[in-house]
């Protein structure tokens, strides 16, 4: 009786020590950020990654980003299916932003083919280096 107390006791430490140790270890936000300055089909892309909590990865200014992109009030999410859009071209540049932002999976497509992708692209330009959300340029 004592022998299974005791494995109990033991399973239940073990356990919630692996629990605690992975949950603080994972970052909420890890991002990985491809950019085509032509268009997807062009070359291949340049990639970037962004961690947060702890701030982190390739991109510059990690901490600053994470910041920024914490005060939005979701920043991925869908559009809309009932959104019209104007009809205008701003370039031909895209940007792929993919992984887990505040633990939920996000894939978001970035450009600059309409007047939707553009304001989505004004909205999301600082989470890509070299990226230029204006249209004018």
């Amino acid at each position: 009786m004592r022998t299974a107390l005791l494995i109990a006791v033991l399973v239940a430490a073990v356990g919630g020590g692996v629990s605690q140790g992975a949950s603080g270890s994972t970052p909420e936000t890890e991002l990985t950020i491809s950019f085509w300055s032509e268009g997807r089909s062009a070359k291949a892309p340049e990639k970037w990654t962004l961690r947060c909590d702890p701030a982190g990865g390739t991109v510059p200014r990690a901490a600053a980003v994470c910041r920024q992109l914490y005060a939005m009030t979701k920043p991925f999410a869908p559009r809309s299916k009932n959104l019209v859009c104007t009809d205008q071209y701003g370039g031909p540049q895209q940007a792929v932003i993919a992984g887990t932002h505040r633990g939920n999976r996000i894939w978001v497509l970035i450009g600059m083919r309409n007047g939707c992708d553009i304001s989505r692209a004004k909205k999301l330009a600082f989470l890509v280096p070299g990226f230029s959300a204006n249209p004018n340029s």
